[in-house]
């Protein structure tokens, strides 16, 4: 049990880390709006200024997506902590998931926008960046689990 809460923790650290490292990289290697084939057909690099959330939404207000990302990444800690019994879905879940709101977090707190600069080429998606990779990844994590449940949630 204390062992998958050690997951979850060392999970957040790492996403935080390659989160903040990588977004480090593309400012310094990009110029703001180009873009550079990655992987030729899929994705591509574009350094982007995202001062909103998912989608853009909420553009402009950084103060109050700063906020709900430091309320979020308290609540999920809090909830690791009073978590009875963790499954590794949902370990690597709440691990994915604060990780993903700390780098994002991070970047409105020290810059007001969110650095992005991964952009799926065949699709027209949002460009995005590592620590909303992990925030999906979160929602995988918790919907196989559902599902290894049966969609019975606490099981």
């Amino acid at each position: 049990m204390r062992r998958l809460r050690k997951l979850a923790y060392a999970s957040a650290g790492l996403v935080l880390l390659l989160d903040q490292l990588s977004k480090a990289l593309a400012v310094a290697n990009l110029p703001l709006g180009s873009s550079a084939a990655f992987l030729p057909g899929l994705l591509s690099l574009q350094l982007v200024r995202n001062t909103g959330a998912a989608f853009s939404l909420f553009s402009g207000n950084p103060q109050l997506l700063g906020l709900v990302s430091l309320l979020v990444s308290i609540a999920v800690a809090v909830w690791i902590q009073r978590q009875g019994q963790l499954t590794l879905a949902r370990s690597l879940g709440v691990g994915l998931l604060l990780g993903g709101a700390l780098g994002n977090g991070l970047d409105r707190w020290r810059l007001g926008y969110v650095v992005d600069f991964l952009a799926l080429v065949p699709v027209p998606f949002p460009v995005f960046n590592l620590a909303d990779v992990a925030i999906n990844l979160a929602v995988l994590c918790f919907a196989i689990e559902l599902l290894g449940n049966h969609g019975q949630p606490g099981v």
